[in-house]
């Protein structure tokens, strides 16, 4: 990050409930919902300086979500896998399978409602 002021490197700190040394994504990720988190941004060069605060709002996790957590993996394997497949007539045969099985499976809106987003 640079400097608007003279294009020096500038320091980005975070405070002042938070130790020194504590980075931006640590104070984040500990933060409580409605907590606001000060920033301040430091040029030593030429003595610029900026401070903003981060207000959390809210907070989602799938932290203890088996099920979330179970579809974002395999969907992660099955995009890998697809990822992998050079022949477009491969890739072409298994959206039709996909699209087959879709079709073939019950409605899945009763099943939807008690996956999260």
């Amino acid at each position: 990050m640079d400097c608007p002021a003279c294009g020096s490197s500038v320091t980005l700190e975070v405070g002042p409930d938070h130790p020194p040394s504590a980075s931006l994504t640590d104070a984040l990720l500990a933060a409580y919902e409605d907590e606001c988190i000060e920033v301040s941004r430091n040029c030593w060069n030429c003595g610029w300086h900026e401070v903003r605060q981060v207000c959390v709002a809210s907070i989602e996790t799938t932290e203890g979500d088996e099920t979330a957590i179970e579809r974002a993996a395999l969907l992660d394997e099955i995009t890998d896998e697809l990822a992998a497949i050079e022949c477009l007539t491969t890739l072409e045969d298994a959206l039709s399978e996909v699209r087959q099985q879709r079709r073939l499976e019950p409605s899945t809106a009763d099943t939807d409602a008690d996956t999260p987003e």
